[in-house]
């Protein structure tokens, strides 16, 4: 695994295709619904015409954690659902996550620290476990 400063991610020995199963049954496992997936791909080669390894963005959501979120900082939902990426480069895949605590601590309301470190536990076993 390696990190960013604002997220982790992993090299995966799977397709790509096993891969995005593979990452959504590891979200469900850890309370997590897709809510969007968004093939940048095919939108890109659709809108510009422009070739780009696959490259998928999924939309993770945790209802408790949203809900509890929503309820302390209204307008947090500018920031969800969680962004989980599943990618190729060089004939390799990798599937990243982002650190929601660096994302809410931009927000100045301590009570989405607990969310936020709790969903990046979740999210960084995710990773792991892939």
């Amino acid at each position: 695994m390696s990190n960013t400063s604002y997220g982790y991610s992993k090299k995966v020995n799977a397709s790509f295709e096993e891969a995005i199963k593979s990452t959504k049954q590891e979200l469900k496992k850890e309370g997590f619904g897709v809510l969007t997936e968004i093939d940048i791909q095919t939108t890109l080669k659709n809108k510009i015409n422009v070739d780009l390894d696959k490259y998928t963005i999924l939309g993770a959501c945790h209802p408790p954690s949203a809900y509890q979120s929503i309820q302390s900082e209204i307008e947090i939902g500018l920031m969800l659902p969680c962004n989980v990426i599943v990618y190729q480069k060089e004939n390799q895949v990798f599937v990243a996550a982002i650190k929601p605590s660096v994302a809410m601590g931009m927000i100045e309301n301590n009570s989405l620290g607990e969310v936020a470190v709790d969903i990046e536990t979740r999210l960084k076993k995710v990773i792991d476990n892939l």
